[in-house]
């Protein structure tokens, strides 16, 4: 599971990466480049809990086969895009098969391991997006050095196709044992809405950096492809160590969650003024803060609702989160696009930075548990 979120991150992380220079060889504008990423969101957060639903039902093996199949040929497809409808076309598709990614990571973690043991079982599963956000820029760019941005997604379709064969070996006896739930969730539930709110508001931030932060550094600071190759692996360095210090600190406190979110809202605030800084350096430490609270975000909502409901519904739990999360950032990328085209950097910032305060407070409102004493 953390091989496989490592391996949707390089896919979806390629095309950000390689922005500035696909943008200027095909003409399209920050605007229509936005719409393109809100493709790929709608159709993630359709596939979410459509994969989770039918996680919890056919089981891990199976359903991840299928998935991972789907987005290596959505991924290798890039290689032939020429302009906006076949590079939206080929993201709407990766999209739609890399919802199944963090259903599958919880339902793994949820099947095999005891309660005492999710916090960090979690982090490793979902660490794999992290790690790929961070590494992808190591890979994507001597790729794309030697063989052109389409030879780099023709290599993400390979490395699909390499975790399929290994899938086949590792993931033989995942389902073994396990009785499929077909209860439903209950929609109504305040704590269910509680957890939507705060994993897809709050989140929000990690897609606008991991998506917009090259076309800023670049434009802002000058810095050339090769020198974003270099540096962008630093922010979702934070998002990799957030996932592991949040799990550890939650599997050390126990559900304390009302200190532990805010605590993981308030590190994040430094990003309202990014815009500020009059480095590259300071607004690389910034975003680095910034993912490593939405980690925490993210770890303490998932934790949160598998606390609250049964291990048996994890997957469609898991998809509703990253689901919800890909309908914000699917409705605020074409706008983050547009203010960038009119470089409007200091409100896009702002905005951004307000989201995980909306998530916390959202999930303070709703929540049982956060108005316990």
């Amino acid at each position: 599971m953390l091989l496989v979120s490592l391996l949707s991150y390089i896919d979806r992380n390629a095309l950000a990466i390689l922005a500035p220079t696909i943008l200027q060889e095909t003409h399209l504008s920050g605007e229509q480049y936005g719409i393109i990423i809100a493709c790929f969101s709608y159709a993630y957060m359709l596939g979410n809990p459509l994969w989770g639903h039918l996680l919890d039902r056919m089981g891990v093996r199976r359903g991840m086969t299928f998935a991972v199949s789907i987005w290596t040929v959505a991924s290798a497809a890039h290689a032939w895009a020429t302009g906006f409808w076949s590079f939206a076309a080929a993201r709407a598709v990766l999209g739609a098969g890399e919802g199944a990614t963090f259903p599958g990571g919880l339902r793994t973690v949820a099947q095999t391991l005891p309660p005492s043991k999710r916090g960090k079982g979690l982090a490793v599963a979902y660490s794999g997006g992290s790690l790929g956000a961070m590494i992808a820029p190591l890979i994507v760019m001597p790729l794309a050095l030697w063989f052109g941005w389409h030879g780099v997604f023709l290599a993400t379709g390979f490395f699909g196709l390499c975790w399929l064969l290994l899938w086949r070996k590792v993931g033989a006896n995942v389902d073994t044992g396990i009785q499929f739930s077909r209860e439903r969730l209950p929609w109504g539930s305040p704590a269910l809405w509680a957890y939507i709110l705060l994993y897809g508001v709050g989140a929000l931030p990690l897609a606008f950096i991991l998506y917009d932060s090259s076309l800023y550094l670049h434009t802002r600071f000058g810095w050339s492809q090769a020198t974003l190759g270099k540096v962008l692996w630093i922010p979702p360095s934070a998002w990799e160590a957030g996932y592991f210090a949040w799990g550890a600190i939650l599997d050390r406190t126990g559900p304390r969650y009302r200190g532990l979110i805010l605590a993981a809202t308030l590190v994040g605030l430094p990003l309202f003024f990014t815009h500020s800084m009059t480095s590259g350096a300071a607004v690389l430490a910034v975003m680095w803060l910034e993912m490593f609270s939405c980690a925490g975000l993210v770890v303490l909502s998932v934790s949160y609702v598998t606390n609250a409901f049964p291990s048996s519904q994890a997957g469609l739990l898991a998809g509703l989160g990253a689901g919800s999360w890909g309908a914000v950032v699917a409705l605020m990328m074409p706008l983050f696009g547009r203010m960038f085209d009119h470089s409007q950097y200091e409100p896009a910032f702002r905005i951004a930075a307000v989201f995980p305060v909306a998530g916390y407070l959202l999930w303070r409102g709703l929540s049982p548990l956060a108005r316990q004493r």
